[in-house]
Protein backbone atom coordinates (compact mmCIF):
# COMPACT_ATOMS: atom_id res chain seq x y z
CA UNK A 1 0.00 0.00 0.00
CA UNK A 2 1.26 3.23 -1.07
CA UNK A 3 1.31 6.21 1.21
CA UNK A 4 1.05 9.46 0.01
CA UNK A 5 3.34 12.04 1.55
CA UNK A 6 3.57 15.63 1.94
CA UNK A 7 6.13 17.25 0.63
CA UNK A 8 8.57 19.03 3.66
CA UNK A 9 8.34 22.06 2.31
CA UNK A 10 4.64 22.99 2.72
CA UNK A 11 5.13 22.69 6.20
CA UNK A 12 7.64 25.60 6.90
CA UNK A 13 5.18 27.91 4.93
CA UNK A 14 2.09 26.74 6.84
CA UNK A 15 3.83 27.86 10.40
CA UNK A 16 5.46 31.09 8.43
CA UNK A 17 2.13 32.20 7.54
CA UNK A 18 0.41 31.38 11.20
CA UNK A 19 3.18 33.51 12.63
CA UNK A 20 2.90 36.27 10.31
CA UNK A 21 -0.83 36.38 11.25
CA UNK A 22 -0.26 36.30 14.83
CA UNK A 23 2.27 39.18 14.21
CA UNK A 24 -0.44 40.74 12.78
CA UNK A 25 -2.65 40.60 15.38
CA UNK A 26 -0.30 41.96 18.23
CA UNK A 27 0.41 44.77 16.07
CA UNK A 28 -3.15 45.48 15.88
CA UNK A 29 -3.69 45.53 19.60
CA UNK A 30 -0.46 47.62 20.07
CA UNK A 31 -1.59 49.93 17.68
CA UNK A 32 -5.29 50.52 19.56
CA UNK A 33 -3.40 50.69 23.40
CA UNK A 34 -1.16 52.92 21.65
CA UNK A 35 -3.78 55.33 20.22
CA UNK A 36 -5.95 54.77 23.76
CA UNK A 37 -3.16 55.68 25.64
CA UNK A 38 -2.44 58.90 23.70
CA UNK A 39 -5.40 60.57 25.49
CA UNK A 40 -3.52 60.00 28.46
CA UNK A 41 0.00 61.85 28.19
CA UNK A 42 0.65 65.42 27.96
CA UNK A 43 0.50 66.57 24.18
CA UNK A 44 -2.15 63.89 22.97
CA UNK A 45 -4.71 65.65 22.01
CA UNK A 46 -7.90 66.98 23.22
CA UNK A 47 -8.26 64.39 26.28
CA UNK A 48 -4.88 65.77 27.10
CA UNK A 49 -3.37 65.34 30.48
CA UNK A 50 -2.39 68.88 29.53
CA UNK A 51 -5.83 69.88 27.95
CA UNK A 52 -7.52 69.01 31.17
CA UNK A 53 -4.67 70.66 33.76
CA UNK A 54 -5.56 73.94 31.37
CA UNK A 55 -9.40 73.53 31.74
CA UNK A 56 -9.29 73.01 35.61
CA UNK A 57 -7.11 75.91 35.97
CA UNK A 58 -8.90 78.42 33.78
CA UNK A 59 -12.08 76.69 35.80
CA UNK A 60 -10.12 77.36 39.03
CA UNK A 61 -9.35 81.13 37.75
CA UNK A 62 -12.98 81.83 36.77
CA UNK A 63 -14.23 80.90 40.42
CA UNK A 64 -11.76 82.78 41.99
CA UNK A 65 -12.36 85.69 39.41
CA UNK A 66 -16.07 85.21 39.57
CA UNK A 67 -16.00 85.49 43.89
CA UNK A 68 -13.72 88.36 44.47
CA UNK A 69 -13.97 90.39 41.15
CA UNK A 70 -16.78 89.60 39.19
CA UNK A 71 -19.35 88.62 41.59
CA UNK A 72 -22.00 92.03 42.18
CA UNK A 73 -24.00 91.73 45.10
CA UNK A 74 -27.68 93.48 44.78
CA UNK A 75 -28.59 96.07 47.22
CA UNK A 76 -31.22 98.28 48.62
CA UNK A 77 -29.45 101.97 50.10
CA UNK A 78 -30.85 104.85 52.35
CA UNK A 79 -28.75 108.17 52.47
CA UNK A 80 -27.85 108.96 56.33
CA UNK A 81 -29.72 112.22 57.22
CA UNK A 82 -28.47 115.13 59.69
CA UNK A 83 -31.82 116.29 61.89
CA UNK A 84 -32.87 115.88 65.65
CA UNK A 85 -33.89 112.21 67.57
CA UNK A 86 -36.03 112.29 71.18
CA UNK A 87 -35.73 109.84 73.63
CA UNK A 88 -39.12 109.81 75.23
CA UNK A 89 -40.71 107.81 77.98
CA UNK A 90 -44.40 106.37 77.01
CA UNK A 91 -47.16 106.66 79.46
CA UNK A 92 -50.90 106.02 79.44
CA UNK A 93 -53.51 108.68 81.63
CA UNK A 94 -56.88 110.18 81.57
CA UNK A 95 -57.83 113.60 80.55
CA UNK A 96 -58.72 115.62 84.08
CA UNK A 97 -60.09 119.11 84.31
CA UNK A 98 -57.77 121.20 86.29
CA UNK A 99 -60.37 122.26 88.52
CA UNK A 100 -63.35 119.96 89.00
CA UNK A 101 -65.86 121.45 92.28
CA UNK A 102 -69.13 119.26 94.03
CA UNK A 103 -71.16 121.97 94.21
CA UNK A 104 -73.52 121.82 97.69
CA UNK A 105 -77.11 123.25 99.34
CA UNK A 106 -75.98 124.92 102.70
CA UNK A 107 -79.80 123.34 103.58
CA UNK A 108 -81.91 120.26 103.28
CA UNK A 109 -84.87 120.69 101.48
CA UNK A 110 -87.33 120.15 98.04
CA UNK A 111 -84.73 121.09 94.49
CA UNK A 112 -87.77 123.49 93.08
CA UNK A 113 -85.89 125.32 90.41
CA UNK A 114 -82.70 124.14 88.13
CA UNK A 115 -81.57 127.04 85.75
CA UNK A 116 -78.77 125.52 84.02
CA UNK A 117 -78.19 121.49 82.82
CA UNK A 118 -75.17 119.58 81.77
CA UNK A 119 -72.72 121.17 79.55
CA UNK A 120 -73.69 124.60 80.29
CA UNK A 121 -71.19 127.61 81.00
CA UNK A 122 -71.52 129.22 84.12
CA UNK A 123 -69.71 132.26 85.95
CA UNK A 124 -68.48 132.01 89.42
CA UNK A 125 -71.80 133.13 91.70
CA UNK A 126 -74.38 132.21 89.33
CA UNK A 127 -77.32 130.33 91.00
CA UNK A 128 -77.51 127.26 89.66
CA UNK A 129 -80.66 125.93 91.28
CA UNK A 130 -83.04 126.86 94.39
CA UNK A 131 -83.86 124.75 97.58
CA UNK A 132 -87.00 125.00 99.39
CA UNK A 133 -86.38 124.16 102.69
CA UNK A 134 -90.08 124.41 104.38
CA UNK A 135 -91.38 121.67 106.96
CA UNK A 136 -95.05 121.45 107.50
CA UNK A 137 -96.08 124.07 108.94
CA UNK A 138 -92.91 126.25 108.72
CA UNK A 139 -92.62 128.57 105.82
CA UNK A 140 -89.18 129.78 104.64
CA UNK A 141 -87.67 131.67 101.87
CA UNK A 142 -85.78 129.87 98.92
CA UNK A 143 -82.06 128.71 99.44
CA UNK A 144 -80.08 129.39 96.46
CA UNK A 145 -76.81 126.79 95.30
CA UNK A 146 -74.47 129.00 93.31
CA UNK A 147 -71.22 128.32 91.01
CA UNK A 148 -68.26 128.54 93.20
CA UNK A 149 -65.60 129.06 90.24
CA UNK A 150 -66.20 129.74 86.24
CA UNK A 151 -66.77 126.59 84.49
CA UNK A 152 -68.71 124.09 82.61
CA UNK A 153 -71.69 122.23 84.64
CA UNK A 154 -70.28 118.45 84.40
CA UNK A 155 -72.71 116.46 86.71
CA UNK A 156 -76.15 117.17 87.56
CA UNK A 157 -77.33 114.13 89.82
CA UNK A 158 -80.61 115.85 90.78
CA UNK A 159 -84.10 116.94 89.37
CA UNK A 160 -86.61 119.08 90.28
CA UNK A 161 -88.41 117.27 92.95
CA UNK A 162 -85.50 115.71 94.30
CA UNK A 163 -84.52 116.09 97.92
CA UNK A 164 -81.13 116.67 98.92
CA UNK A 165 -79.05 117.35 102.49
CA UNK A 166 -76.00 119.55 102.47
CA UNK A 167 -73.65 115.89 102.29
CA UNK A 168 -74.69 115.40 98.92
CA UNK A 169 -73.68 117.42 95.68
CA UNK A 170 -76.30 119.23 93.86
CA UNK A 171 -74.25 119.94 90.73
CA UNK A 172 -70.58 119.78 89.39
CA UNK A 173 -68.65 122.63 87.84
CA UNK A 174 -65.20 121.95 85.95
CA UNK A 175 -62.88 123.91 84.09
CA UNK A 176 -63.26 122.10 81.03
CA UNK A 177 -60.90 124.94 78.55
CA UNK A 178 -57.70 124.01 81.35
CA UNK A 179 -57.37 120.13 80.69
CA UNK A 180 -54.47 117.99 82.17
CA UNK A 181 -53.46 114.34 82.53
CA UNK A 182 -52.70 112.62 85.06
CA UNK A 183 -49.85 109.82 84.63
CA UNK A 184 -48.06 107.46 86.82
CA UNK A 185 -44.31 107.26 85.96
CA UNK A 186 -42.42 103.64 86.54
CA UNK A 187 -39.53 104.22 89.72
CA UNK A 188 -36.51 103.68 87.46
CA UNK A 189 -37.68 106.48 85.13
CA UNK A 190 -38.07 108.79 88.01
CA UNK A 191 -34.46 110.51 87.45
CA UNK A 192 -35.27 111.19 83.55
CA UNK A 193 -38.60 113.65 84.34
CA UNK A 194 -38.71 116.65 85.55
CA UNK A 195 -40.71 119.96 85.17
CA UNK A 196 -40.75 122.04 81.61
CA UNK A 197 -40.53 118.50 80.02
CA UNK A 198 -42.12 118.60 76.37
CA UNK A 199 -44.78 115.43 75.85
CA UNK A 200 -47.01 114.60 72.86
CA UNK A 201 -50.39 113.47 73.39
CA UNK A 202 -52.22 111.38 71.25
CA UNK A 203 -56.24 110.33 72.01
CA UNK A 204 -58.09 107.43 70.11
CA UNK A 205 -61.29 109.95 69.39
CA UNK A 206 -58.34 112.52 67.18
CA UNK A 207 -55.99 109.19 65.49
CA UNK A 208 -54.98 111.44 63.02
CA UNK A 209 -54.41 114.43 65.39
CA UNK A 210 -51.66 115.13 68.39
CA UNK A 211 -52.00 117.84 71.10
CA UNK A 212 -48.61 119.15 72.87
CA UNK A 213 -48.58 119.22 76.46
CA UNK A 214 -45.69 120.24 79.16
CA UNK A 215 -44.90 118.37 82.51
CA UNK A 216 -46.47 120.92 85.35
CA UNK A 217 -46.21 118.92 88.71
CA UNK A 218 -44.63 116.33 89.88
CA UNK A 219 -45.84 114.07 93.31
CA UNK A 220 -42.50 114.79 95.96
CA UNK A 221 -43.67 111.05 97.07
CA UNK A 222 -42.94 107.70 95.26
CA UNK A 223 -45.76 105.33 95.56
CA UNK A 224 -44.81 102.51 98.04
CA UNK A 225 -47.39 100.28 97.02
CA UNK A 226 -47.17 100.52 93.07
CA UNK A 227 -43.66 101.76 92.95
CA UNK A 228 -44.67 104.38 90.66
CA UNK A 229 -44.61 108.87 91.13
CA UNK A 230 -47.53 110.70 89.97
CA UNK A 231 -47.10 113.63 87.21
CA UNK A 232 -49.03 115.89 85.91
CA UNK A 233 -48.88 117.77 82.25
CA UNK A 234 -51.19 120.46 81.09
CA UNK A 235 -52.35 121.09 77.29
CA UNK A 236 -50.54 123.45 75.46
CA UNK A 237 -52.07 125.33 73.20
CA UNK A 238 -55.68 124.78 71.09
CA UNK A 239 -57.42 121.44 72.62
CA UNK A 240 -61.21 122.67 72.74
CA UNK A 241 -62.43 119.52 71.24
CA UNK A 242 -60.50 117.48 74.11
CA UNK A 243 -62.96 116.52 76.77
CA UNK A 244 -62.02 115.44 80.25
CA UNK A 245 -62.30 111.35 81.00
CA UNK A 246 -60.63 110.91 77.33
CA UNK A 247 -58.14 108.05 77.44
CA UNK A 248 -54.66 109.65 76.49
CA UNK A 249 -51.21 108.07 74.87
CA UNK A 250 -48.62 110.17 76.34
CA UNK A 251 -44.52 110.15 75.21
CA UNK A 252 -42.73 112.47 77.83
CA UNK A 253 -39.46 113.65 75.81
CA UNK A 254 -36.75 113.21 78.15
CA UNK A 255 -33.83 113.95 75.65
CA UNK A 256 -33.58 115.73 72.82
CA UNK A 257 -30.47 116.03 69.96
CA UNK A 258 -30.32 118.44 67.03
CA UNK A 259 -27.71 118.34 64.35
CA UNK A 260 -27.00 114.76 64.72
CA UNK A 261 -26.56 111.93 62.26
CA UNK A 262 -29.44 109.17 61.81
CA UNK A 263 -30.11 106.31 60.01
CA UNK A 264 -32.71 103.58 60.20
CA UNK A 265 -31.65 101.55 63.24
CA UNK A 266 -31.64 97.85 60.87
CA UNK A 267 -28.63 99.28 58.81
CA UNK A 268 -26.56 98.56 61.75
CA UNK A 269 -24.13 95.29 62.24
CA UNK A 270 -22.63 93.61 65.25
CA UNK A 271 -19.90 91.38 64.32
CA UNK A 272 -16.70 89.54 66.38
CA UNK A 273 -17.33 92.78 69.06
CA UNK A 274 -17.45 95.47 66.46
CA UNK A 275 -20.30 97.76 65.03
CA UNK A 276 -20.37 98.88 61.73
CA UNK A 277 -22.26 99.42 58.53
CA UNK A 278 -21.83 99.73 54.37
CA UNK A 279 -21.26 102.50 52.71
CA UNK A 280 -21.52 102.42 48.58
CA UNK A 281 -18.84 104.55 47.73
CA UNK A 282 -18.70 106.10 44.02
CA UNK A 283 -16.91 103.37 42.65
CA UNK A 284 -19.92 101.13 43.69
CA UNK A 285 -17.91 98.89 46.13
CA UNK A 286 -18.76 98.85 49.15
CA UNK A 287 -16.84 99.99 51.86
CA UNK A 288 -16.51 98.44 56.04
CA UNK A 289 -17.26 101.63 58.34
CA UNK A 290 -16.81 101.24 61.83
CA UNK A 291 -18.94 103.61 63.97
CA UNK A 292 -20.33 104.47 67.14
CA UNK A 293 -24.10 104.58 67.78
CA UNK A 294 -26.01 106.90 70.11
CA UNK A 295 -29.59 106.51 70.81
CA UNK A 296 -32.24 104.23 69.09
CA UNK A 297 -35.75 104.67 68.91
CA UNK A 298 -38.71 103.99 67.00
CA UNK A 299 -36.17 102.21 64.62
CA UNK A 300 -34.29 105.51 64.35
CA UNK A 301 -30.69 105.31 65.06
CA UNK A 302 -28.14 108.22 66.13
CA UNK A 303 -24.61 107.85 64.87
CA UNK A 304 -22.58 109.62 66.84
CA UNK A 305 -19.06 108.78 64.36
CA UNK A 306 -17.91 107.30 61.97
CA UNK A 307 -20.83 108.60 58.98
CA UNK A 308 -21.61 111.41 57.04
CA UNK A 309 -24.80 113.04 56.22
CA UNK A 310 -25.55 111.90 52.81
CA UNK A 311 -23.58 109.03 52.30
CA UNK A 312 -25.54 106.34 51.32
CA UNK A 313 -25.80 103.34 53.55
CA UNK A 314 -26.38 99.54 52.56
CA UNK A 315 -29.88 99.16 54.13
CA UNK A 316 -30.92 95.45 52.83
CA UNK A 317 -28.60 92.76 51.64
CA UNK A 318 -25.53 94.10 53.83
CA UNK A 319 -25.26 90.68 55.91
CA UNK A 320 -23.39 89.17 52.52
CA UNK A 321 -20.91 91.74 52.10
CA UNK A 322 -17.16 91.85 52.92
CA UNK A 323 -15.46 94.96 52.52
CA UNK A 324 -14.42 96.14 49.06
CA UNK A 325 -17.35 93.40 47.11
CA UNK A 326 -18.64 95.35 44.11
CA UNK A 327 -22.37 95.95 44.27
CA UNK A 328 -25.40 96.89 42.58
CA UNK A 329 -27.73 99.99 43.86
CA UNK A 330 -31.27 98.27 43.14
CA UNK A 331 -33.53 100.62 45.10
CA UNK A 332 -32.55 103.71 47.37
CA UNK A 333 -35.19 103.77 50.35
CA UNK A 334 -37.01 106.54 50.89
CA UNK A 335 -34.43 108.36 53.89
CA UNK A 336 -35.82 109.36 56.93
CA UNK A 337 -37.29 112.99 57.97
CA UNK A 338 -34.71 115.00 59.67
CA UNK A 339 -37.53 116.40 61.89
CA UNK A 340 -38.59 114.13 64.45
CA UNK A 341 -42.10 113.83 64.40
CA UNK A 342 -42.47 111.16 67.08
CA UNK A 343 -45.29 108.94 66.07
Amino acid sequence: MRREMTPPTDRPRRRSARKTNAGRALVLIALVFLVAGCDRFPGGGRGSRGDETAANGAESESVVRGRNVDTVFAVNVTPAVEGEINNYIEVNGDVQSTASIDVYSNTAGEVVRLYHGIGDTVAAGKVLAEIDPSRPGQNFSLSPVTAPISGTITRLPVRVGSNVSPSAPVAQVSRTNELEIVVQIAERFVSKVERGLPAIIQLDAFPERRFDAVVRELNPVVDPMTRTLEVTLRFIGNAERVRPGMYAEVRIITEQKEGIVKVPGDVLIRRFGETFVYVVTDEETAERRVVNPGIEIDDKLEITDGLEPGERVVYQGQNLLEDGARVRVVDTVEPLTAEDTIR
